[in-house]
């Protein structure tokens, strides 16, 4: 894929990230692309669900394989807007995803890279190739905006 054609995608995450938003959860979205085309989508629905594990990247490999037919997503490229945490990342190997194209690193908690390279580590049966970086600015500022609100509206509260 070029430059061009992640930025449209990461978009289309970030189109999705602004619904979790609207919901007053985390502002991560995620789509899975095959053969240039979004077969899935989620955006973080712990909130909503009360679920820890309903992240964006979960609800859309379970939307991808169910498009598909199988567990098993080769040819699909994920695009999320932060970088997938380790359950995420696991998830992602165990669905053996070809690729994955994020925006907006994750210090406290990435494991494609930041923290941990669970999406890479040879000693798994399948890596994932990763490309980051992608309308990084944007990503984070969404996240950094939620968060500085989260913490103004808590000390409203005292």
């Amino acid at each position: 894929m070029d430059e061009t054609t992640d930025q449209r995608f990461m978009k289309a995450a970030i189109d999705q990230a602004y619904i979790a938003l609207e919901n007053e959860d985390v502002p991560v979205g995620a789509v899975i692309v095959h053969e240039n085309k979004i077969i899935a989508k989620g955006y973080n629905q712990r909130h909503h669900l009360n679920d820890p594990t309903a992240h964006a990247e979960i609800i859309a490999l379970t939307a991808a394989a169910e498009h598909i037919g199988h567990w098993r997503l080769h040819g699909c490229t994920i695009y999320v807007t932060l970088e997938p945490c380790s359950m995420c990342a696991g998830a992602l190997v165990l669905a053996r995803i070809d690729r994955l194209v994020f925006g907006c690193s994750d210090p406290k908690t990435g494991a494609c890279g930041s923290l941990y390279n669970i999406v890479q580590d040879k000693r798994l049966n399948h890596q994932v190739e990763v490309t980051k970086d992608v309308l990084a600015d944007d990503c984070a500022t969404m996240l950094q905006d939620f968060f500085r609100n989260k913490r103004r509206t808590a000390n409203d509260t005292i």
